[in-house]
């Protein structure tokens, strides 16, 4: 005899639920709650609890929306063949991961979800002092990446490239959006021109477009004078979107302080 298919459902149901009850309680230790905005996880780890708040689930059509848009914004974008790992975490929001009550570390792109997922840390958890830029290969969307520079300046983080990180494209705004800035001894940063969904670059635009002024004006609010601002923005120009520059700290250190 075949069963209906609601009557197996049910049954099935049914006996999912028998097993559950039957479960010994060492088996029961994880439980998640959702919301409308994050997942929440604990786990119980005998004396040691840890809380895990998952921004990614919460914001995962954001970051659709961003990877469908993409390649129909403009971007400064340098990806490597494997992205490094920030390992244990208290909360991830997109590319950050906050590792303790005053540090987050940053690993991966910024799309035009990553304005938001800042915005969601920082009222997370509203002590944070830095950001550690361990892995950042630039921006998929200009736009939005311009957005989180200027909302990591006015929220006074430090920016910091440790030792062995590496800080390409349109992440190099972010690193100088820093109300103070450090980098070690062998941080890399990595510069290029844009490139806008046509494929134009930088270059290909007249001197008197207004799509230069607004770089050049986010360098003089990050603290470089007129000059600087020109000759730092006709820098990053001089090589090509499918290429990369790498520059050193000293190099940096000509156009911005470091502490």
């Amino acid at each position: 005899m075949v069963l209906p298919s609601a009557l197996l459902r049910t049954l099935v149901i049914t006996a999912f639920a028998a097993v559950l009850a039957l479960a010994p309680a060492q088996a029961q230790r994880v439980t998640v709650v959702t919301t409308t905005t994050v997942t929440w996880t604990h786990i119980d780890a005998g004396d040691e609890d840890l809380g895990y708040i998952d921004e990614d689930a919460a914001l995962l059509d954001d970051d659709a929306l961003a990877e469908e848009d993409a390649f129909a914004a403009t971007r400064r974008y340098a990806p490597a063949a494997t992205l490094a790992a920030l390992g244990q975490a208290k909360a991830r929001f997109g590319p950050f991961s906050v590792v303790d009550a005053a540090t987050a570390r940053m690993a991966g792109d910024v799309t035009s979800a990553t304005p938001r997922q800042f915005a969601a840390m920082l009222a997370a958890f509203p002590g944070l002092k830095r950001i550690e830029m361990v892995d950042c290969p630039g921006s998929l969307d200009e736009d939005a990446n311009l957005i989180l520079a200027r909302a990591i300046r006015r929220a006074g983080l430090e920016t910091v490239v440790p030792s062995g990180g590496s800080v390409r494209s349109g992440a190099v705004e972010l690193w100088l959006a820093g109300r103070t800035r450090r980098a070690a001894p062998d941080a890399e940063f990595g510069v290029h021109s844009w490139a806008d969904e046509y494929g134009r670059e930088a270059n290909d635009y007249p001197a008197d477009d207004p799509v230069h002024a607004d770089y050049i004006a986010l360098y003089r609010e990050m603290g470089m004078d007129a000059a600087k601002a020109r000759e730092f923005y006709a820098l990053t120009n001089a090589t090509p979107f499918d290429e990369v520059r790498y520059l050193t700290r000293a190099d940096m250190a000509r156009f911005v302080p470091l502490d």
